[in-house]
């Protein structure tokens, strides 16, 4: 029989947790009494390819008993794997191979705060495009107002001198996820430029059309602030207005789930993400690695940084809220893994010596993801590893009743210990 037993977390859910027990060794009591049962087509086709699917494999095998069970069941709760092992033999180029364990592309998920990577990458890009002189990711960035939805940002307190920069916005991205940070970025950048940017490099299935955590239409959201730019000793830089979008995304309808909440009182109907952002797990998964191992992408798809931009980009990815002074954290309510979900699971708790993580997360609607490309400091070995699982049992959105800690993030947790076993024996890691 299966057990799934997990003690890693607080747990809000235990009727969840027992369910899932009494579930896992049910069915595999009923398997060996009652003939088989016809998988749905997505289990079966991974069923079938049981010592082929290096993913599948490693979950099987793997000594904790949550990923055993959840091997058999991906659909169940929407999980997607993708793992890519970095080779590399002497002077030749690095070879990349992606194996995927249930990846569709085309099912939709809620890409939450991993919208927030890609933007934070176009932020120095555009930098580059303008090639104004003076104009860097240091400069002084204003955002103000020409509609009455929009905020303005003139100063930005967490900042060493009070200035708000693109490179703080960046910084508080990637070291916690910060959501008004991405806001500015998304009103400088725009829709129009986002969408096409990313669609010209190939990233077609992915759509970021509105701002995160403020009450705005769709519509509104179509509308970017004015902003403006100054060097350090107030100079006007740059310049430039505010503006509507004309991108239209492709349609899209999508509806999930039984009901959700509104404004206290439950809805009994399938809540509607047709008009919300989306990001494929296999184009964030390529955008870490571009950002990662850019020369293994074709120049066609590259997004254009030059060397500078990318450590930058790579220090904040893999860099610990308390190893940053501005902003600086509570240790107490912002842990060094906190945004650390794959091999840590967001737990509290000193970080590996010996693994570094660069990574984007994100967490909403029950939907928890992240991708990742860890490094192996005493060898420098690299490899890459993103996944998705969806933890709403219920099927009510809004609720706040998801099942992270009882599900979510002990997979997270396994899924990146085991995939690390696999990838790093232990004989090369001691």
């Amino acid at each position: 029989m299966c057990f799934v037993l997990y003690f890693g977390s607080k747990m809000k859910r235990p009727s969840l947790f027992f369910s899932l027990l009494i579930l896992c060794s049910l069915s595999q009591f009923l398997r060996a009494q009652q003939p088989p049962i016809p998988l749905a087509s997505a289990e079966k086709k991974i069923a079938n390819k049981a010592g082929k699917n290096l993913i599948y494999n490693v979950l099987k095998r793997s000594e904790d008993s949550l990923l055993r069970c959840l091997a058999d069941t991906p659909s169940r709760w929407e999980i997607q794997v993708i793992y890519t092992p970095v080779k590399k033999s002497g002077k030749r180029p690095s070879q990349f191979r992606d194996h995927h364990f249930n990846v569709d592309p085309d099912r939709y998920h809620y890409p939450a705060s991993t919208v927030k990577f890609p933007i934070a990458i176009l932020a120095l890009q555009r930098l580059r495009e303008l090639s104004i002189a003076g104009l860097d990711r240091n400069s002084t960035l204003i955002t103000e107002k020409d509609r009455p939805l929009q905020t303005e940002v003139y100063n930005d307190p967490t900042s060493p001198d009070g200035r708000p920069t693109i490179a703080h916005y960046i910084k508080k991205i990637l070291l916690v996820s910060d959501n008004d940070a991405y806001n500015r970025l998304y009103e400088w950048l725009g829709q129009d430029y986002i969408n096409e940017s990313l669609h010209r490099l190939g990233y077609s299935n992915t759509a970021i059309l509105h701002r995160l955590s403020l009450p705005l239409s769709t519509e509104e959201n179509r509308y970017a602030n004015p902003v403006l730019f100054f060097d350090s000793v107030g100079r006007l830089l740059y310049k430039q207005d505010g503006t509507q979008a004309q991108y239209r995304p492709r349609p899209w309808s999508v509806k999930m789930g039984k009901g959700y909440m509104s404004r206290g009182m439950l809805v009994k109907e399938p809540f509607d993400f047709s008009f919300k952002n989306r990001l494929p797990l296999t184009d964030l998964h390529h955008m870490v690695r571009q950002i990662m191992f850019p020369s293994s992408v074709p120049s066609k798809r590259r997004f254009l940084l030059t060397e500078e931009d990318l450590l930058f980009l790579r220090d904040y990815m893999s860099r610990l809220p308390s190893q940053s002074d501005y902003p600086s954290y509570d240790s107490t309510e912002v842990g060094d893994n906190y945004v650390k979900f794959l091999y840590y699971g967001a737990a509290p708790g000193k970080p590996d010596s010996t693994l570094r993580i660069y990574n984007k997360v994100g967490n909403a609607y029950g939907f928890l993801i992240d991708a990742a490309c860890f490094e192996e400091l005493r060898t420098r070995k690299k490899y890459l590893l993103s996944a998705i699982i969806y933890c709403n049992s219920d099927g009510i959105f809004n609720d706040d009743r998801y099942d992270y800690d009882s599900v979510g993030f002990p997979f997270m947790k396994a899924l990146g210990r085991a995939i690390r076993a696999t990838a790093m024996p232990k004989s090369q890691t001691q």
